[in-house]
């Protein structure tokens, strides 16, 4: 994404300064204070050496995952999601998949209770989801809440908007039906079926990566004339609601009856069977001026708030001692990881591509990034027949060698 960014001539969107606090239902179990060593000693003060055990922890995943961009600058490609793992680290990524952050977790001595705080609120606003999420998928949730997230000025969809722009793509605005599969001198041939407001429509072709969830609660579109057949894969994914709220934040919910002296922008929730929502932050707009402010707490904000169920008026009244306007969406988010304990497949056919099992890894823009680069490559590898540049192994040697 970073590359992206920098081909598009974009920038990334001015940081504005807040700080967090992890919310239990009835008070808060850990707060950021505007010093940084204060706040390594509530961490050491709570938890122990907990927090540095999940740092070492994350670092060692994502300085394996970092060798993918060595591999893919070196034009290499992995037929399965399995392969590309093995790649990076071993049998012990492809395990990660299988067993959950938590259990990774407490192997390498992280307390239980920092498990249930802070590992449990982080994942909770970022998948929606409990500790029992798969161990590659947390650790690459853990690396973006260690502040190293981003957003681009003017907001991420620009990246899609240049990248389709500067590709010069020939964008039908149709759905996809189904793709249908022909032979022409003995090469696979594959007719993709849309309907659009013109009407229903195909065109043929060579190579088709399907970027759609082939997962029944998401693929509404059907394949035809494969052998053996393409099925949906098992699965579902996670429902999650967005609202966003222009109003007055109700701080007395939080224990601050005066609003003037609440001081967070970001607040995650633990694991809380009471709790009706996962997380709440007051949002900036996607331009900043040089100018621009977090409102005080007493004035009325946006904040986002993230929950399972949409939140009904007492809820909301709960949050926001009043509101102007809220803004929901309902939408499914990101794989339920306990939904399914294999992977999906990279190849469907010959020269028909699969993308998004990749989420099933991990799931996240610069995941979906990796996953296309990987799917462009291993596309054009198979169609030149170069088969050295596919599922090598001990990628690490040969690209030193290279060098």
């Amino acid at each position: 994404m970073q590359d992206f960014v920098k081909i598009l001539g974009l920038k990334h969107r001015r940081e504005v300064a807040g700080k967090s606090a992890i919310f239990s239902g009835e008070h808060f179990v850990l707060e950021e204070t505007d010093w940084y060593l204060l706040n390594l000693f509530r961490l050491w003060w709570h938890y122990g050496i907990s927090f540095l055990r999940l740092q070492m922890w994350v670092e060692e995943v994502m300085e394996k995952f970092m060798r993918i961009y060595k591999y893919q600058a070196h034009g290499y490609a992995f037929s399965s999601l399995e392969e590309l793992l093995r790649s990076l680290g071993g049998d012990a990524f492809v395990n990660m998949t299988q067993r959950s952050v938590a259990e990774s977790l407490l192997e390498v001595g992280v307390t239980q209770r920092f498990v249930d705080d802070v590992i449990a609120a982080v994942l909770r606003s970022s998948y929606g989801q409990s500790v029992l999420v798969p161990a590659f998928a947390g650790a690459m949730s853990l690396a973006g809440a260690q502040g190293s997230t981003w957003a681009v000025e003017g907001g991420n969809k620009l990246v899609c908007l240049g990248l389709l722009k500067l590709t010069k793509a020939n964008v039908i605005p149709a759905r996809v039906t189904g793709i249908s599969l022909h032979s022409s001198e003995g090469r696979a041939l594959y007719q993709v079926h849309y309907e659009g407001s013109e009407g229903q429509g195909s065109a043929f072709y060579d190579m088709v990566v399907v970027t759609t969830p082939l997962h029944p609660s998401r693929s509404n579109f059907t394949f035809e004339n494969f052998e053996p057949p393409i099925a949906d894969f098992p699965g579902a994914f996670q429902p999650s609601v967005t609202s966003v709220v222009h109003g007055y934040l109700n701080s007395s919910y939080f224990g601050f009856p005066d609003p003037k002296l609440f001081p967070f922008a970001s607040i995650l929730t633990t694991d809380t069977p009471d709790l009706f929502f996962n997380a709440m932050d007051n949002i900036c707009p996607v331009n900043i001026s040089a100018a621009f402010r977090r409102k005080q707490p007493q004035e009325a904000a946006v904040w986002r708030v993230l929950s399972q169920q949409p939140l009904d008026k007492q809820q909301l009244k709960t949050l926001f001692r009043s509101y102007y306007s809220v803004q929901v969406t309902e939408w499914q988010t990101y794989p339920r990881y306990d939904a399914a304990k294999s992977l999906p497949p990279i190849v469907l056919h010959e020269n028909l591509f699969y993308l998004s099992g990749v989420e099933w890894v991990a799931s996240s823009m610069e995941m979906i990034a990796v996953a296309a680069k990987n799917v462009a490559l291993l596309a054009y590898n198979r169609w030149h027949q170069d088969l050295e540049k596919i599922d090598q192994k001990d990628l690490m040697h040969k690209v030193k060698t290279e060098l």
